[in-house]
């Protein structure tokens, strides 16, 4: 489920703002100069592989790429693997990589082709935790704190655009505010 909720930056439980509905969320996020945007869902995108899934997108990727700003675009997949006995290692590390928050030097430009995350937007006094599902494209600006949660058993499939190939490195500010605030999980099992 696609879903925003928006806190209180020194208060987790200081629910300002939660919905699930597209127009509001784009709404919502607009106000602090991130881009939220729908795009069709491709059926099956979990077993498509990554060149069929590009070409199908490539239609929306030109348009949203028309300035040529975005040299590398790549996708990013995990998906849960009972069967392998490391599974629930990889999972804890891929998680772990980007719990703690972060900025980056250019925009975080990410589609959700298929699955599930979230990223939380440190922009003031609030944090903005915006749920990301099949169908979901954000773009969050340079230079905006943040963290990405995608939950404790990671499964999705997102495209990935950057301006350089090392876009996709994170400044940490060493600031634990992550830990305070609802992970991916507890956010999609709340009422």
């Amino acid at each position: 489920m696609t879903l925003l909720q928006v806190m209180a930056a020194d208060n987790a439980a200081d629910v300002r703002v939660r919905t699930t509905d597209p127009a509001e969320i784009a709404a919502e996020l607009a106000r602090h100069g991130v881009e939220f945007a729908r795009w069709e869902v491709l059926d099956d995108a979990a077993g498509t592989d990554s060149d069929t899934l590009l070409a199908h997108y490539a239609p929306q990727v030109a348009e949203l790429n028309a300035s040529g700003r975005y040299k590398h675009i790549d996708i990013a997949r995990i998906h849960p693997d009972d069967a392998n006995p490391e599974w629930p290692a990889v999972a804890a590390g891929a998680r772990g990589k980007f719990l703690d928050e972060h900025r980056h030097a250019e925009d975080e430009v990410r589609f959700f082709a298929a699955g599930t995350g979230c990223f939380y937007l440190h922009i003031g006094d609030a944090v903005l935790a915006t749920v990301c599902e099949g169908g979901d494209l954000l773009s969050v600006p340079a230079g905006t704190l943040h963290w990405f949660d995608m939950g404790t058993r990671p499964d999705f499939i997102a495209i990935r655009f950057f301006e350089e190939e090392d876009g996709w490195v994170g400044d940490f500010t060493g600031d634990a505010i992550s830990a305070g605030f609802p992970s991916l999980d507890e956010l999609l099992a709340a009422p």
